[in-house]
């Protein structure tokens, strides 16, 4: 399957995308050694307002406590991994939902011999990331 976009009777307005798994690629996240992302739909495939992500956390993966100047929305696709959220830890499982807000410290950690994939819907702007270790 090929990336398609619907047609629309004005120029202005958005059109739909529907997007092959196989049209997205994944890269490398330089904090984090094991962790990977794809942009599933997102400003380049003419989404107005937010776009939607997927990471993968390999086994024995760590990603460092961190910021970002935007929201999270996420679901957890697949795994058994922990979140940080400020001052608290969660085991997460596959279908389950967060909710990360701007400026909220958080961190994950995949302690597990299993991959760990969540989806991560974002709005546009700039989500300025913070290490903070």
């Amino acid at each position: 399957m090929t990336d398609s976009h619907a047609e629309s009777d004005v120029a202005d307005e958005p059109k739909g995308v529907v997007r092959s798994s196989d049209a997205i690629s994944y890269d490398p996240v330089d904090a984090a050694p094991g962790l990977s992302k794809g942009v599933l739909i997102g400003a380049d495939e003419g989404a107005p307002n937010f776009a939607i992500r997927r990471f993968v956390l390999e086994p024995g993966t760590t990603v460092p406590r961190h910021t970002n100047a935007v929201e999270h929305v996420q679901y957890v696709l697949e795994g058994t991994y922990t979140v940080g959220l400020e001052d608290d830890e969660y085991e997460v499982d596959a279908g389950d939902s967060l909710l990360i807000p701007a400026g909220a410290v958080h961190w994950y950690r995949n302690e597990s011999n299993e991959e760990g994939a969540f989806l991560c819907a974002v709005p546009h702007g700039d989500d300025d990331i913070e290490l903070l270790e």
